[in-house]
């Protein structure tokens, strides 16, 4: 059995917003959003459509509609939005394409 691994080389990200923590929980929630990422400090929200997998296959790009970033110090699993409104929050701090695209978004602002 032959296996290759081929990690993403390249993100093209189209759009990326510094939101209150408040706003960026509630428009994940209500827009179908299923989790946040945590990574060192910072929380994303991050929107992907399903075409853009399709695109990486093809063109070895991978593109990322929107991202939307706050500071969230401490690492928490689940982020209350409102009472009866939970969302589930994944600690990507030991993930590379978390990782660089954080790096990429604090080195831009």
């Amino acid at each position: 059995m032959e296996v290759k691994i081929a990690p993403t080389k390249k993100l093209l990200v189209l759009g990326v917003d510094k939101r209150s923590l408040e706003n960026l929980a509630w428009c994940a929630t209500t827009y179908g959003i299923n989790r946040l990422f945590w990574v060192d400090g910072y929380l994303l929200c991050v929107e992907v459509y399903e075409k853009s997998f399709e695109h990486e296959i093809k063109r070895k790009v991978f593109p990322i509609s929107q991202v939307c970033y706050t500071s969230f110090p401490k690492y928490t699993k689940v982020f209350e939005v409102q009472k009866g409104v939970r969302i589930p929050i994944v600690n990507a701090s030991d993930m590379q394409i978390y990782c660089s695209l954080l790096k990429a978004i604090l080195k831009g602002q």
